[in-house]
């Protein structure tokens, strides 16, 4: 296995809301620790750690700004994640349309 192998995989790093919610805010713009924090109600260390995560999966980037740490992010492993999505589109659409169907015609 590659020593530059990513620790997470992008798939664990979006499993958790707090890590999804992370990465909703560095859409917007790049933030310190302490910025992220306040958006937040657990602790800075809990934050850092969840950004360590998302970081060991490639999806943020940190910069150091003097005695600040901004993050940002880089949604480019999320096109793994959409691949995966997309996969499974034409499974769903098949069983909505079923579904209406099935819903129209209990109605006759």
């Amino acid at each position: 296995m590659s020593a530059e192998k990513a620790k997470h995989d992008v798939f664990q790093a979006v499993a958790d809301p707090t890590r999804r919610k992370l990465l909703m805010l560095l859409v917007e713009k790049e933030m310190s620790v302490k910025a992220i924090t306040a958006e937040f109600p657990i602790t800075r260390t809990a934050i850092s750690k969840h950004l360590r995560i998302l970081a060991d999966a490639g999806l943020v980037k940190d910069r150091k700004t003097g005695r600040e740490t901004k993050y940002s992010l880089t949604p480019e492993p999320l096109q793994e994640l959409k691949k995966w999505l997309d996969y499974f589109e034409l499974y769903w659409e098949n069983k909505l349309s079923a579904l209406k169907h099935l819903v129209e015609n209990e109605e006759d």
